[in-house]
């Protein structure tokens, strides 16, 4: 049996424009408790999506701020630490009794259960949900972090403004981070984020980015099938 699994799951699989994602959730859920089969631990890191991005979007119409100032941009985090911890909670629930009890908001701490399952939110201003993550992975002694978005895979440019943009099936940090870029701003829609990918390349983790909608894809990726997806080390 394999030690820890640790899965980045973003809140837009959660919760699309459409609203709460019910089918998916079901299909995720199942999903998961098959894999408690393979896995120690599976802990579960819920992104804000787009519920975090149209609050700060809203807050940002209705309250026009300096956007320099370091308040706004702890209120934007906060606002989206708070989208993530509702997603989150949602995902605890459907798990009852089988999840670790409390919801936990600090991916450092030690964390003693006999339960499979551990779910996180965000954790602190300046934090995205890909950053807690990898840091679950590394105080868990996991070396693989899986990041379920809502894209195939990762493309040299954006290929929604460039469609010759080339997909990319595997990269290295270093050039993984060329494209991301080094800074990391509330509400960033990247495929990881900048900072958690420098601390991922310095804790030597694996990290593969596929399309969470498509159960099937990510069951063959954990059997080591073949798959589709972006991976990074």
């Amino acid at each position: 049996m394999k030690k820890a699994l640790v899965i980045s799951v973003g809140g837009s699989l959660i919760v699309p424009a459409g609203g709460i994602n019910v089918k998916w959730l079901k299909e995720f859920r199942a999903f998961i408790l098959r894999e408690t089969k393979n896995y120690a631990k599976i802990y579960l890191i819920c992104g804000g999506g787009s519920i975090a991005r149209n609050y700060i979007k809203a807050a940002k119409e209705i309250f026009p701020v300096n956007h320099e100032n370091k308040n706004w941009e702890q209120t934007r985090d906060w606002l989206g630490i708070s989208a993530t911890r509702l997603n989150a909670r949602l995902i605890k629930t459907i798990f009852g009794s089988l999840a670790y009890p409390e919801l936990v908001l600090d991916p450092t701490a030690a964390i003693k259960t006999n339960k499979k399952i551990i779910i996180a939110g965000g954790y602190k201003p300046g934090w995205s949900t890909d950053y807690v993550a990898v840091l679950m992975a590394r105080h868990n002694k996991a070396d693989l972090v899986i990041n379920l978005s809502n894209i195939d895979y990762v493309y040299e440019k954006d290929p929604r403004e460039f469609p010759e943009a080339k997909r990319i099936e595997a990269i290295n940090w270093p050039n993984f981070q060329k494209i991301v870029g080094t800074k990391w701003r509330p509400g960033l829609n990247a495929p990881f984020d900048p900072i958690a990918s420098k601390e991922a390349s310095k804790s030597k983790l694996k990290v593969i980015i596929l399309n969470g909608e498509n159960i099937k894809n990510l069951e063959s990726c954990l059997d080591n099938k073949e798959f589709k997806g972006t991976v990074i080390e």
